[in-house]
């Protein structure tokens, strides 16, 4: 009887533990594949949502604290400009497009190193590599030749715009020496606005004890304005410290 029943064990096909079919061997070894690969598929499946999240985390955290006056700029600014000037669409609202910065380095004709200190200044000044001017023609009574490096200058957007003139408004010019503010007549008829800055060691980021000549530089304030007056009034709600008299 013991014999019997073995007999026809044998004879039944085997069953899934969950009971979902005979096991064939092709099955099996499929099972065995999947099983054997299950960790590492598990690993992926751990590590993946980590990735994500890591990503995630970049991307808030170079957006968890924008400029200052960008978000000043789209909450304040645009809201009295469009009530002052009675425009109808926040887009017709004027806004700074880029600033840039220029250094020009006359005695860089005959000391060459001067170059390579401006480069370093205007690097921990505007946050970015600075670009170095060349002259565009000799000219033999400054002893000026054709491609010769003259200066440096930056071109900043952005944020980076932003975070610029946050630091030259709030700190830079009230450092410089009996500051009565800036004059209102330097606008190009279109809006834009230059700014000469005669000394760089009024930015906190310069070291006054590693310059061995103090350099002027200009700051020009490209805007959208289509007017001086619009100009004037953007400036302004961004804290620009036009002279009153």
């Amino acid at each position: 009887m013991a014999d019997d029943k073995k007999k026809q064990e044998e004879k039944q096909p085997k069953k899934h533990a969950h009971g979902e079919g005979p096991v064939t061997d092709a099955k099996a070894h499929t099972e065995a594949k999947k099983g054997g690969g299950g960790g590492k598929k598990r690993g992926r499946d751990q590590k993946a949502p980590a990735t994500i999240q890591a990503a995630q985390g970049k991307a808030a955290a170079r957006g968890e604290h924008p400029a200052r006056l960008g978000v000043a700029y789209k909450d304040q600014i645009i809201p009295a400009l469009m009530k002052e000037f009675g425009y109808k669409n926040p887009m017709q609202v004027p806004r700074v497009e880029k600033v840039v910065v220029n250094m020009g380095l006359g005695e860089a004709i005959t000391n060459n190193k001067l170059i390579e200190q401006a480069e370093e200044q205007m690097m921990a000044i505007t946050g970015q590599k600075a670009v170095v001017t060349r002259s565009r023609k000799s000219i033999a009574n400054f002893k000026l030749r054709e491609n010769q490096p003259i200066g440096v200058m930056a071109t900043l957007r952005k944020d980076r715009m932003y975070e610029f003139l946050d630091r030259l408004l709030s700190t830079a010019l009230p450092r410089v020496r009996d500051f009565k503010g800036v004059s209102t007549k330097s606008f190009d008829g279109r809006g834009n606005y230059t700014l000469g800055i005669k000394e760089q060691i009024i930015f906190p980021e310069i070291n006054y004890d590693r310059i061995e000549k103090i350099k002027g530089m200009n700051v020009t304030i490209v805007t959208t304005a289509r007017s001086d007056e619009e100009g004037r009034a953007l400036l302004r709600y961004f804290g620009m410290p036009f002279r009153t008299a």
